[in-house]
């Protein structure tokens, strides 16, 4: 199966987890919402398929760039 990687555009703290293993997502549903200068900014799904894992957890720290999830196709 394939996988794909959730990657954070911004640095930021995780406020909400919006999916979770195992659930179902499509291309372009948020995954989880990172705070950054007041605002809530969500991280969505490059693609389609099943939440294998989550990487983060509400109120840690994420770096832009990171790998936060990953879906398997």
């Amino acid at each position: 199966m394939a996988e794909s990687r959730v990657v954070t555009e911004v640095a930021g703290r995780v406020c909400a987890l919006a999916a979770n293993p195992g659930d179902r997502i499509d291309e372009g549903d948020d995954v989880i919402l990172v705070e950054a200068m007041k605002m809530e900014l969500p991280v969505p799904a490059p693609g389609g398929g099943t939440v294998k894992t989550v990487l983060v957890q509400i109120d840690d720290v994420v770096a832009e760039g990171q790998i936060v999830a990953i879906i398997e196709a």
